[in-house]
């Protein structure tokens, strides 16, 4: 591990095109798990996987579901408008009434449903939804054990946009990005070198020192206040207008932000995206177990930082390999490390299911500003952030 230098990671709004796509296949996924229940369908049974295309005033929605009847396409076109609303967009090319929403979803295959669905009442055992390999990661430089660069990104955009949906901000418009470049020393952050805000603005003549008057304190809030100084270069609004943002300045597909999504480049990645998947997809639930078991290794004092891999086939139900990196700050031997994870917990996909309760509506909160280093919350959404492992792991080692 290099001792000093650069290192940078972007975050993208809940306005950002595909954040956008994102957030409706998330909603989808939420909505048969709110409904499942009320028509007497077990949610173990329920089977989601929504992509979502978005262009001028038009959304597309295609993919497999298993679920209640009584989710009709005018529920799902409900739905999807109340999120576009929420985001913020009442805009000429893209507008939460006007846009044009074609609905493609059909029935799960029987190919794949034979491979995951448990095989009889008496054998609980489910295979995992698809072969793939996932990655988790926690390291100790942030509060929330997350790498700096991705946590303050998302930070500086998390705190415009409440300023946006709370009219604080009139003139800002949903769409936006950041990107922070953290100044790394003896391999800890000390400081930012470079910020990049781009916002979008609802007033067409703003210029960027304007928008710049507008998001520099919030950068500032989000920031440790000793990271800004002289050295630091701020670009907002680099090319001097976003006034065209969102599905009208280009289109955004579900699945196109991963590593914005995750670690923000400082970890490696398995390529499976998370959202309008249902957690039989262990692109998704075995992500968050891997976040999961990860941060908890940090959290315990067993490492200061941790990159987990986990590998599954589908139809298969236990993983096939479990690999542990503490990047020479363990204190236990990656090889104990990797047995105490497969002992503290069932890292199978209803293991997994079960352990961090994702049968349920908590999916859609997971669209924008990250999936990991977020606040556990009452209703069970970001399970896989708690650190109630901790325990279980320092006993099994």
């Amino acid at each position: 591990m290099r001792a000093s230098y650069l290192f940078t990671s972007e975050s993208v709004s809940e306005g950002h095109p595909d954040k956008v796509c994102d957030r409706i296949s998330d909603e989808i996924v939420d909505l048969f798990y709110r409904e499942g229940p009320k028509a007497g369908i077990d949610p173990w049974q329920i089977r989601a996987a929504c992509e979502t295309l978005a262009t001028t005033n038009k959304v597309v929605i295609a993919g497999e579901t298993r679920g209640p009847s009584s989710v009709t396409n005018d529920q799902i076109e409900s739905v999807v408008r109340e999120a576009i609303k929420d985001i913020g967009y009442e805009q000429e090319g893209f507008h939460w009434e006007k846009a044009d929403i074609e609905i493609l979803l059909h029935p799960q295959s029987a190919d794949i449903a034979q491979g995951v669905d448990a095989k009889q009442p008496s054998n609980q055992e489910e295979g995992a939804g698809d072969q793939g390999i996932m990655f988790g990661y926690a390291t100790n430089e942030t509060p929330d054990l997350m790498p700096a660069p991705i946590f303050y990104a998302h930070k500086i955009l998390r705190l415009i946009s409440e300023a946006r949906h709370s009219g604080r901000e009139k003139v800002l418009g949903p769409d936006s990005k950041s990107q922070v470049t953290v100044q790394y020393e003896n391999g800890k952050p000390v400081g930012v070198r470079e910020i990049v805000v781009s916002h979008q603005h609802l007033i067409e003549d703003l210029t960027s020192n304007q928008i710049r008057d507008i998001v520099e304190p919030y950068v500032r809030e989000a920031l440790p206040k000793e990271w800004i100084n002289g050295k630091t270069i701020w670009h907002i609004n680099p090319t001097g207008k976003f006034y065209i943002g969102g599905p009208d300045g280009d289109s955004g597909l579900t699945g196109r932000k991963i590593i914005v999504d995750t670690y923000g480049g400082a970890a490696p990645h398995g390529g499976g995206a998370f959202s309008g998947k249902d957690p039989t997809k262990v692109d998704r639930s075995a992500a968050y177990a891997a976040r999961y078991v990860a941060k908890n290794i940090v959290a315990a004092g067993l490492a200061d930082r941790c990159t987990l891999q986990l590998a599954y086939a589908i139809g298969v139900a236990r993983p096939l390999s479990i690999y542990i990196d503490t990047h020479g700050t363990g204190r236990v031997p990656e090889d104990e490390l990797e047995k105490a994870a497969a002992k503290a917990m069932d890292l199978t996909p209803r293991g997994i299911r079960t352990h961090l309760d994702l049968n349920r509506p908590i999916y859609a909160r997971t669209a924008a500003y990250g999936h990991f280093g977020r606040t556990p919350d009452n209703e069970g959404g970001f399970s896989w952030e708690k650190t109630d492992l901790v325990e279980p792991l320092k006993r099994a080692v």
